[in-house]
């Protein structure tokens, strides 16, 4: 390198620093001042006994900065040295990943030693609305219900909407173990701290591990850690999708993502709107899911969970979610309060791209599986008050003379992979017995 191409960055080196100050800590976030960042940017505070703590600005006002911190707000006051971090945020990348357990910021948390490996912006760009492919194949998951009825389509946007307790998690890890997806990338957001070493010991396991990235930021965490470890999953699932990869993305829950940015968006200033979610929050639910999705090479599954407020799936979340993904998969408590497993409620499930990727006669063979159920609904009161006439309805007679069939078909052990061409072949059969389709 010769002298003056150095000189640009021997001149930077030599600039002063310049240093803001703390001057207000309030709520869930501080005020800075002296600083002259940009919303996004990272700040490191230097507290007492030179503890630093890391925070980005979330709003600007005319000489202030609010600020949100990635640690805990104990130990800043007034008067703190606020300086702006240096190189950026950046999201580690590659196969070195695979089988580690990272934080909202990309570090490990698993013991095995830093990472080795690229790095890469810790923001990610959309593809193009028309430079993405079309979505054209399915994705195995290993689970009947799933791959039969409610088809993922490789690239496609999906959401597991239920209330807490019902299986969204024991189904994501179904999912991870039994799908052929080339790489898992999995984000437990702002769940319980019990409850992520029991998912990567038990639900997960050593087999699913393997092929999988976890990025964990638990419930006790600061909302932007939270919101950080959404974004920097999804970065990592974008980083194998430009390498030409296919890769699946399942984050726990995006209700959580929302949370976290409605805690963001208020101590920011913002109005409360539905619920008191602010405005900010609907956006990031757009930006974040359409992340996710194809490219002209290469592919981002998104399977998103959604915690319904109090079993409300018409709430402001669940709403919103459903109306950005391609397809959204109910999880009803009844089921799974019967033992039914995985409780999917195949009637209010869809999947947006199913006539897509299947052929007709496999979207027949599902059709007609759907009819019976549908039958059988509609005449449930009558079925358990023993008003129902055999010879009444064709449809829900072959409902209730093969529902061990359907029952057995549409039930899954948590520990039992079913290949896709399996699980055609065994509604192929059992269409047929219905009546086939019509």
């Amino acid at each position: 390198m010769s002298l003056l191409q150095g000189l640009p960055a021997a001149v930077a080196a030599a600039a002063p620093e310049r240093v803001g100050t703390v001057t207000a800590v309030r709520g869930l976030g501080l005020e800075v001042a002296g600083l002259g960042c940009a919303v996004g940017d990272l700040v490191e505070i230097t507290g007492d006994a030179g503890l630093v703590t890391g925070a980005q600005v979330v709003a600007s006002a005319r000489g202030t900065l609010t600020c949100m911190p990635l640690g805990p707000l104990s130990g800043l006051r007034v008067g703190h040295p606020v300086r702006a971090r240096r190189g950026g945020s950046l999201v580690p990348t590659g196969p070195a990943l695979l089988g580690r357990v990272l934080d909202g910021l990309g570090r490990p948390i698993d013991g095995r030693g830093p990472l080795a490996g690229p790095r890469v912006a810790d923001e990610g760009s959309v593809p193009s609305a028309l430079e993405r492919a079309r979505i054209d194949t399915p994705l195995q998951t290993g689970v009947r219900a799933l791959d039969t009825l409610a088809t993922v389509g490789r690239g496609q946007r999906l959401g597991l909407f239920a209330g807490s307790g019902v299986g969204k998690s024991s189904l994501l890890s179904m999912v991870a173990r039994g799908t052929e997806a080339e790489v898992s990338v999995i984000a437990l957001v702002g769940e319980r701290g019990r409850e992520a070493r029991e998912f990567l010991e038990d639900d997960l396991g050593p087999e699913g591990l393997a092929r999988s990235v976890v990025v964990v930021a638990t419930s006790d965490e600061p909302a932007l850690m939270r919101l950080r470890a959404a974004s920097t999953a999804t970065r990592i699932a974008e980083s194998f999708r430009e390498q030409g990869a296919h890769a699946l993305l399942m984050m726990d829950s995006l209700t959580r993502v929302a949370m976290a940015q409605r805690e963001i968006g208020l101590s920011a200033g913002e109005p409360p709107a539905t619920r008191g979610y602010p405005p900010s929050a609907f956006a990031l639910l757009a930006r974040l899911l359409e992340r996710a999705g194809t490219a002209r090479t290469g592919s981002v599954t998104g399977i998103y969970t959604v915690l319904v407020d109090g079993d409300d799936h018409n709430e402001p979340v669940a709403d919103a979610a459903r109306s950005i993904l391609d397809g959204h998969v109910v999880l009803e408590r009844k089921l799974a309060v019967m033992g039914h497993f995985p409780p999917i409620d195949v009637l209010g499930s869809v999947s947006r791209v199913a006539a897509k990727v299947n052929p007709p006669e496999r979207t027949a063979w599902a059709a007609a599986l759907r009819r019976v159920l549908a039958a059988r609904t509609a005449a449930q009161d009558l079925i358990d008050v023993g008003a129902y006439q055999r010879g009444g309805n064709p449809l829900v007679d072959a409902a209730l003379d093969h529902a061990g069939e359907i029952d057995a078909f549409l039930r899954q052990g948590l520990d039992e992979r079913t290949a896709s061409k399996d699980a055609w072949a065994r509604l192929s059969r059992l269409a047929t017995t219905l009546g086939g389709p019509r």
